[in-house]
């Protein structure tokens, strides 16, 4: 029952909305430039099948390596933060003018100093995914209990033994919240960086379809780009579980 609450519902919820789409374009004969209906999109994104694979795994390579980027960036700098108050008053307006910062305004920058490549669209997906990583690793290393850190100053715990026995277990819960984060924005990113400049991935088909006005190809696209998403936050929530199995998100650290 309970699998049917969670899944049933939204998935009937989904096939009903994607009914009515495509009766409203055979009724109301909306042109398919303008609006395909689900079959005519179903069809024309399966005379694509033999190039989607190709550029569906350069997104995903993007995307995985932005992802890696922003956390091995982003805790070490979240930890600064906590434990450094000049590292704190440093780098927080650091940071908080580079998240301002549009970022389609900076990937031409990147593909001016990195070159055209998977690499310049790699930096860009880090960049817009490592704010939440710092934000939420910081918030989580500070939620600890004062009563907690007091016992370990009164048992003359090293701050090294206290980062690792304590202030770390504690703050994994949100930085794998901030890893959701991060791991849907890195997949922004990387898209973000193809559009902008890059021969392959999904971010460049759905350039190349709509150029030639193939509406059905841009939504076809669209579909895989969203599954890649849901997969890819599905693993950090996998990770989730496996790493705090003491731990349980309100929704179950599913979407």
């Amino acid at each position: 029952m309970k699998l049917l609450t969670d899944y049933g519902f939204p998935l009937a919820v989904i096939a009903g909305l994607v009914g009515l789409w495509e009766v409203l374009c055979r009724m109301v004969r909306i042109p398919v430039w303008l609006l395909p209906a689900p079959s005519a999109i179903v069809r024309d994104t399966w005379t694509w099948a033999d190039r989607i694979p190709g550029h569906l795994w350069v997104t995903f390579y993007e995307t995985v390596g932005g992802f890696a980027v922003s956390v091995l960036v982003g805790v070490p700098l979240a930890i600064a933060i906590v434990y450094s108050p000049l590292m704190r008053r440093v780098l927080y307006p650091i940071l908080l003018v580079v998240q301002s910062v549009p970022k389609v305004a900076l990937a031409p920058l990147f593909l001016i100093w990195i070159g055209y490549g998977p690499n310049s669209n790699i930096l860009i997906a880090a960049i817009v995914a490592f704010f939440p990583m710092v934000v939420n690793t910081a918030a989580g290393l500070e939620s600890v209990e004062p009563d907690l850190l007091q016992l370990t100053h009164a048992l003359q715990a090293s701050a090294l033994r206290v980062f690792w026995k304590v202030r770390l277990p504690w703050a994994l819960p949100h930085i794998f919240s901030g890893m959701k984060v991060a791991m849907s924005l890195a997949v922004i990113g990387a898209v973000v960086g193809e559009f902008v400049g890059s021969d392959r991935g999904l971010g460049y088909l759905i350039l190349t379809a709509s150029s030639n006005m193939n509406t059905a190809i841009v939504f076809g696209v669209m579909a895989v780009l969203s599954a890649l998403g849901m997969v890819v936050f599905w693993a950090v929530c996998l990770a989730e579980r496996l790493a705090c199995p003491w731990y349980l998100p309100p929704d179950g650290g599913a979407p």
